[in-house]
């Protein structure tokens, strides 16, 4: 161990976070890095404990905690401290398909479950690894080789994003070929389109792609598998098809006036606004989107987040932000102990830019609109708000959000976000493939695989599991990998 006593004489620091004035002005991304050298210090504060939770991936209480790749985290932190960062890359790639991703938009399950956060900070595995990446992308650590030895069998991949690219990856470096089928005009996925440019610049996943396509993976884009080609084509020409086209079937929500103009699901509105950025070369923003008007946005997680930043940035005149829950609390309650993920109140980086620029929270907790009020040319113009409050069901004993009569409010709206989540895979994808679905219509396999119903035919990502984390997104296409590698060879050594 490099420094016993670290986590006694240093304190965490991060990297420098552009101030939010300069910030909005863009959308390029604004968390900085320390110099190696502080890296490095930081990377001392791990404690090497002796059962290092950061890397358990253990499901406590219904949540992650610890990295779901299994990352060896304390081994990982010793070499970066001790400045040896080819080995630390080497030593993550063991585990980790894309460091470069998770380092920049994982809400890190490993420092939420680390020992050092017991009593104090926990050591800031998240940026550790990022050094790490970058430094192996700097000095051309990075190779995607093409395998010495194909197998000669096919397999076809529907889906770019960070399953699908996982999965890519490794049955690559197992020798066999894969073809990646993109329905939209990029490589990505939710990585491209789901994310905003600020959390992750989209040339951190073209250089990935490109390292891919030296390593012999080919990429189909703007090829909408079920209704461009029929599954039964893929099944037919490839030995195996996996499907890694995510949870992209958004939830609504049905009140009076849902019809207006204006109302838009959010996921759907960040991908016009990076591929408005992408097709200028960032010259122009899409500001019309949302300049001068008021913008509510549905829901409280980080699609919503990042729906509150990016109407800033395009010049909304107010954002508000909806949340059905209770406002969680500033610190874990003794319900909710370590190694738990911490169920606590976190500001992200676009309420922070909400409270600087409109000197409040947008976020109003227990609270849902009962009702949009249209213009006469159909636009929304207003929302009505209802308070909620928590009642448990006589019949199943469940805590359920119950509108509070008399509460209404009405506010203005010219912009409406739903992201409020994904109920699960869209059904002309699983209609064509024939694949039995379960009850949150996510494909159906049996516990711990990937098979489908359908011979030759696997899933893997939100489409199995449901709408979650990139990190269990990039698990998922690593085991999904394996045993599609196991059921074409006979055996496997991913």
């Amino acid at each position: 161990m490099g420094k016993t006593t670290g986590f006694l004489e240093y304190e965490r620091r991060e990297g420098k976070v552009r101030e939010e004035a300069e910030r909005v002005q863009d959308f390029k991304e604004f968390h900085e890095r320390l110099p190696l050298s502080e890296q490095q210090i930081q990377a001392c504060r791990c404690m090497n404990c002796g059962v290092p939770f950061c890397q358990a991936g253990a499901m406590l209480a219904g949540m992650a905690s610890g990295c779901p790749l299994h990352n060896l985290v304390p081994e990982i932190n010793e070499l970066v401290y001790r400045g040896r960062m080819a080995e630390a890359f080497r030593r993550l790639s063991v585990t980790h398909p894309f460091p470069e991703f998770t380092c920049r938009v994982c809400p890190a399950l490993c420092e939420a479950a680390c020992t050092c956060g017991y009593e104090g900070e926990a050591v800031s595995t998240k940026e550790n690894e990022k050094a790490v990446i970058e430094y192996a992308f700097e000095h051309g650590l990075v190779s995607d080789g093409e395998p010495a030895v194909r197998t000669g069998k096919r397999v076809a991949i529907v889906g770019s994003g960070p399953s699908g690219l996982a999965a890519a990856k490794e049955l690559n470096r197992r020798g066999h070929l894969v073809t990646v089928y993109e329905r939209r005009d990029r490589i990505g996925g939710l990585l491209r389109y789901g994310i905003p440019n600020m959390k992750l610049d989209k040339s951190v996943i073209d250089r990935r792609i490109e390292l891919m396509e030296r390593a012999g993976i080919s990429f189909v884009i703007n090829t909408d598998i079920g209704k461009d080609i029929p599954a039964s084509k893929l099944v037919s020409e490839y030995d195996a098809v996996v499907l890694a086209c995510g949870a992209s079937n958004p939830r609504d929500i049905k009140v009076p006036g849902r019809d207006a103009k204006g109302i838009r699901f959010a996921v759907d509105f960040l991908s016009e606004v990076t591929k408005s950025l992408l097709d200028t070369g960032f010259a122009k923003f899409p500001t019309e989107l949302a300049k001068g008007k008021h913008v509510i946005v549905i829901g409280g997680g980080d699609t919503g987040n990042d729906c509150v930043g990016t109407s800033i940035r395009l010049g909304a005149k107010s954002v508000t932000q909806l949340e059905m829950m209770p406002e969680p609390p500033a610190k874990r309650l003794p319900s909710n102990s370590w190694p738990e993920w911490p169920r606590v109140l976190k500001t992200d980086y676009g309420q922070e830019e909400a409270i600087w620029k409109f000197g409040s929270d947008p976020r109003i907790y227990r609270t849902t609109v009962k009702e949009f009020i249209k213009d006469k040319k159909g636009n929304v113009k207003a929302a009505v708000l209802i308070s909620l409050e928590p009642k448990k069901d006589p019949a199943t004993g469940r805590m359920n959000m119950v509108p509070i009569e008399g509460s209404e409010k009405e506010v203005p709206a010219d912009l409406v976000l739903i992201a409020a989540g994904f109920l699960g895979s869209e059904k002309y994808v699983t209609d064509d493939f024939g694949v039995e679905l379960d009850g949150r219509t996510n494909v159906r396999t049996a516990p711990g695989e990937h098979a489908t119903s359908r011979a030759k035919v696997y899933v893997t990502g939100d489409m199995h599991r449901g709408q979650s984390l990139v990190v269990w997104a990039l698990s998922e296409g690593v085991g999904v990998a394996k045993q599609v590698d196991r059921d074409l060879m006979g055996y496997t050594n991913l």
